[in-house]
């Protein structure tokens, strides 16, 4: 992989990532269009590693109030003998714990059905077409209002499992997560601003595991400097990405974004069978 390849991988990862477009869609058809057949899944997670601290940078006050209120609410809970949640940061963060279990149950149960999807151009196009059904319906038709006090336990679980099945290439995680929070009446800043925290863990622990496997296949190589640039631009571009998204959706200007994925989808079908 040249620094050029891993440049605009970087760039697109940081754009799609955060725009509700998906960034491993758009990843494996650049990969497929460069050639680069080798550590395809690698050097996907490792950009979306990248991506994880684009969002530590845009919520990083308010993941250090997230981490801080949870262990309090643990020390509390140890010598009360009684966990009780006193504020929105200690329910967000349970908030948080209970919608990656969905999301790690299915990556794990169904890693190497999602893993085959990768090899697929034809069911890529397939999920952009579903991406932007979702995006379309739901920015026209949920006007939610529920803030952080109103969202329950069911509303993060459910968040969840659009997460996890976002892990197919093609489906936007951030387009489903957002989507699943205004379907279960959550208000745009607070549906934003939970796909991106629950993206926290589901990502770190893809990266973790992307590492893992390296070292099990004694594959060294995979770890090269055009990676590190890759995932420094993913960094930059997934911080200005995030500020936009977030003023599209004030604007509930979200549906935008189907149609760029129906044109996708449509050409990728037709090359494809043609």
């Amino acid at each position: 992989m040249t620094f050029l390849q891993a440049i605009v991988l970087g760039i697109f990862q940081g754009i799609t990532e955060f725009l509700p477009i998906s960034s491993s869609g758009h990843l494996v058809v650049l990969q497929n269009f460069f050639g680069i057949k080798e550590g395809n899944l690698f050097f996907t997670e490792m950009l979306h590693f990248g991506t994880l601290i684009s969002i530590f940078i845009v919520y990083f006050n308010d993941i250090i109030k997230i981490i801080a209120e949870f262990f309090k609410m643990l020390g509390q809970g140890i010598k009360n003998k009684k966990i009780r949640v006193t504020n929105i940061y200690q329910k967000m963060a349970i908030l948080i714990i209970l919608g990656s279990i969905p999301t790690a149950i299915i990556g794990l149960v169904f890693k190497d059905t999602f893993e085959k999807l990768y090899n697929s151009i034809l069911a890529i196009s397939i999920a952009f077409l579903i991406t932007g059904f979702i995006l379309w319906f739901v920015d026209k038709k949920s006007r939610g209002n529920k803030d952080i006090k109103d969202m329950n336990f069911i509303d993060s679980i459910l968040i969840g499992i659009f997460q996890g099945a976002a892990i197919a290439p093609g489906i936007s995680r951030s387009g489903s997560t957002i989507a699943g929070g205004l379907f279960r009446g959550l208000n745009r800043k607070l549906a934003t601003e939970f796909s991106f925290l629950l993206a926290l863990p589901a990502t770190f622990g893809a990266g973790l595991l992307g590492i893992k496997e390296v070292i099990d296949t004694g594959s060294q190589t995979q770890f090269s400097a055009p990676l590190v640039v890759g995932v420094i631009v993913s960094t930059i571009v997934g911080v200005i990405s995030i500020r936009i998204l977030i003023k599209l959706l004030e604007n509930e200007k979200l549906y935008y974004f189907s149609y760029y994925l129906w044109a996708l989808g449509i050409i990728l079908l037709f090359t494809q069978m043609f």
